[in-house]
């Protein structure tokens, strides 16, 4: 039973680290979820530090990976020497993978909480050995570099010093030769020198030298990532390169006439993202029916527009691709037939769906809801009940639920049922591997499968450690 426990405790931080961002959402405010989030952070990494850790390995967000570096950073003293070494690469592997901006970041606030023990300075310093150019980011993240040095005493005598002089000696040197240092130095008063920059500090001396919009974005764009074009100029971005997620938010953000004159663009670009996170896996799982949750709740917040929305269309077009041909079924809350058409609407009959999708018999059921069963409140849960306990007691239809909005009052993503395994989602990306990892939200497998499960990721993540560098494509 202790085991049993454990797992949940470890599995609902999991949930927690996936969907969690400590912003507003629909039903809770920011200060909520960032208390509930801190409480829950504090209460795994006491009671369960190595598995607290071992998160670092699994496909958390951001703000959560860099919540765990900074907990066990702040409380190097309650680890042994074999668990520092271990926490120490996984540090290492994610800080690796987080953009650097949210690096930077970190560094910033363990700076303001006063902790620099030699573990921290270590981990501080191999991080920007590791960066590519310190002059670039001398210039795109100057703050944040001159703060991790400080914190860190690391001299910057690499480029002739010329990176420390830029950051705490600026008026040392009347010309660099470095090419970015160059460039910024001049931008102040020549305005052809700020195409030479990063995107973001090029903006601010566009401003400042009155450079109208289109003329800058268009002579920027060579230098731009493809996230600053997607950011800047939505309309005029690729479609076939965006993330499936990120795209179903810029479908749901055009009008609805836009959408219908665009439609076979929008609908083959959604399909295509959609076939390369199925990769190996599409057509692999059978017949498949969806319950998709297109409520008035799926709007989100001022902070998290359509959110909700657009990972559950992301899993629609997913599930299509993975299920086999012809043998998918989409069931939206709203009754809505036009997935490209959705939008945020009406109440949530999540068991009147739920009863049109089992009609099919289905070899997996998908529900994508943030799990408010209120049209009428419980209907869900007592429909997934009487299935499980009545009907398909052998389990030939496999259920679950994903739901991407964090609960702050119980401290996990909301649940519809206790017999059906429900899992936090960030991405619609996330789908197949929030699959694998649900069934020990079932309650058949315990703490020691949970730690084995754990132990294969930490090592596969510690072999096949990347970088996304952000910089210009």
């Amino acid at each position: 039973m202790s085991d049993l426990l454990a797992a949940e405790d470890v599995l609902l931080f999991v949930n927690a680290a996936v969907t969690a961002t400590g912003q507003r959402e629909f039903r809770a405010t920011a200060e909520e979820q960032r208390l509930s989030l801190d409480f829950l952070h504090e209460y795994v990494r006491v009671n369960y530090r190595p598995l607290y850790a071992a998160a670092l390995a699994l496909d958390i967000n951001d703000h959560n990976a860099a919540m765990i570096v900074e907990q066990l950073l702040r409380s190097s003293r309650d680890a042994g020497p074999v668990e520092v070494r271990r926490e120490g690469r996984l540090i290492a592997a994610r800080l690796a993978k987080l953009p650097p901006q949210r690096v930077y970041r970190l560094f910033r606030a363990l700076r303001a909480a006063g902790v620099n023990n030699r573990r921290t300075r270590a981990i501080m310093r191999d991080w920007l050995a590791a960066r590519p150019d310190l002059a670039y980011d001398a210039v795109k993240y100057r703050s944040g570099l001159r703060s991790a040095a400080r914190h860190a005493h690391l001299p910057l005598e690499g480029n002739g010093g010329e990176t420390g002089d830029f950051l705490f000696a600026p008026r040392r040197r009347t010309r660099y030769a470095q090419p970015v240092l160059e460039a910024f130095r001049r931008a102040r008063h020549e305005q052809g020198a700020l195409y030479e920059l990063p995107f973001t500090v090029a903006e601010g001396f566009a401003a400042r030298h009155g450079i109208a919009r289109e003329v800058f974005l268009e002579r920027m764009a060579p230098r731009m990532t493809r996230l600053e074009r997607l950011r800047a100029r939505p309309a005029a971005s690729d479609l076939s390169t965006m993330p499936l997620t990120r795209l179903a938010l810029y479908v749901l953000s055009l009008p609805f006439a836009e959408r219908r004159e665009r439609r076979s663009e929008l609908t083959g670009a959604l399909r295509a993202a959609a076939r390369r996170v199925a990769g190996p896996h599409a057509g692999t799982w059978g017949r498949v029916a969806a319950v998709l949750d297109d409520s008035w709740s799926s709007s989100g917040s001022a902070v998290k527009r359509r959110r909700p929305l657009a990972v559950a269309l992301g899993c629609h077009f997913l599930l299509e691709a993975l299920a086999a041909p012809g043998a998918y079924t989409a069931h939206w809350t709203s009754g809505a037939r036009d997935p490209l058409l959705v939008r945020p609407w009406g109440a949530t009959p999540l068991g009147a769906r739920i009863l049109d999708a089992l009609e099919d018999a289905p070899e997996r059921l998908v529900l994508v809801s943030d799990g408010w069963d209120n049209a009428p409140p419980g209907l869900a849960g007592e429909v997934l009940r009487v299935w499980r306990a009545r009907l398909d007691p052998e389990h030939g239809t496999h259920v679950i639920h994903v739901n991407p909005v964090y609960d702050a009052d119980v401290f996990d993503v909301r649940r519809l049922a206790p017999a059906v395994p429900t899992a936090g989602i960030r991405d619609a990306e996330d789908l197949p591997a929030l699959v694998e990892i649900a069934r020990f939200a079932e309650g058949r497998e315990g703490l020691p499968a949970l730690r084995a499960y754990l132990d294969r990721r930490v090592e596969l993540f510690l072999d096949g450690t990347g970088n996304e560098e952000g910089r210009p494509a």
